[in-house]
C-alpha cells in the first residue's frame, strides 16, 4: 500500500512541475483553494471575482464529486470556468488539472482560482502546481479543525477564516483556531474576513494583487 501510494503521489508530482511550468511560462498565479464543504468557497470566489474582473483576467477550475452548480454559478460573473467532476474521487489531481488548462487556455498574466473538492484530508496531499494551497476555515465548524487536519494546514500558505459575521451567534474562539493554526504551521498567514458583508475582504484583495505582481515579476 505504501509503495502504491508513493507512486501514484510520484506520477502526480511529475505532472504538477508541468502545470508549474506553464503557469510559470505565462506569468499566471495559480491558487488551490482548499476547505470544508460548507465553509463559503464559492461565495467567496463570487464575491472577489465581482471586484477583480474589471483590472484582472480571471480563470476559474471547478472540483466536485457531481453536479456543474459551482462552475454555473461563477461563469453568471462573467468569467470562464470548467468544472472537473471526480466522481468517488475526494481531490483534484495535477493530471486533471492540466487537460482542464488544455480546454480553458487562460490568459497571460491571469489569476487562476482552483476550487477544490470540499474535503480536508486528500487534497493536502496533491500538489497541482498551484503557488499557494489557501484553506478557507469557516466559524461555524470549530476552532479544532487544524489540529484535527493538521496536514492540510501544514500544506497551506494562507488560512481564510470565513464567515466571521455570525461569530455574535456562535460559540468560537477565534483567537484559540489562530494559535491552533499556527501551532501546525508557524509560517501560515491568517486573514479574518466575511464574503457576505465584505468586512475584511480588502486585506484578502491586497494579498492577492501583491502574489500576481510578484508573478509577473519572475515572468519578467
Amino acid at each position: 500500500m505504501v509503495q502504491i501510494e508513493q507512486d501514484i503521489l510520484a506520477k502526480n508530482n511529475r505532472y504538477a512541475a508541468e502545470n508549474r511550468r506553464y503557469f510559470g511560462e505565462r506569468g499566471m498565479l495559480a491558487l488551490n483553494l482548499v476547505s470544508s464543504p460548507g465553509s463559503g468557497k464559492t461565495t467567496l470566489l463570487t464575491e472577489t471575482i465581482a471586484r477583480l474582473k474589471d483590472d484582472f483576467d480571471i480563470a476559474v477550475i471547478e472540483g466536485d464529486q457531481q453536479t456543474a452548480r459551482d462552475a454555473e454559478r461563477i461563469r453568471a460573473t462573467g468569467v470562464p470556468a470548467l468544472q472537473i467532476n471526480t466522481g468517488k474521487g475526494c481531490h483534484l489531481d495535477a493530471h486533471r488539472v492540466g487537460h482542464a488548462l488544455e480546454t480553458l487556455q487562460p490568459k497571460n498574466h491571469s489569476l487562476l482560482f482552483i476550487e477544490n473538492v470540499g474535503n480536508l484530508v486528500c487534497p493536502s496531499a496533491f500538489d497541482l502546481g498551484e503557488a499557494h494551497k489557501v484553506v478557507i476555515l469557516s466559524v461555524t465548524e470549530g476552532e479544532d479543525k487544524p489540529i484535527k487536519y493538521p496536514d492540510m494546514f501544514h500544506a497551506a500558505d494562507l488560512m481564510i477564516l470565513n464567515k466571521t459575521d455570525l461569530l455574535p451567534y456562535l460559540d468560537f474562539d477565534s483567537e484559540q483556531c489562530i494559535q491552533y493554526a499556527k501551532q501546525v504551521n508557524p509560517r501560515i498567514k491568517i486573514l479574518s474576513l466575511s464574503a457576505k458583508t465584505g468586512e475584511g475582504m480588502d486585506s484578502w484583495l491586497r494579498w492577492l494583487k501583491a502574489e500576481l505582481e510578484l508573478q509577473r515579476i519572475d515572468y519578467a
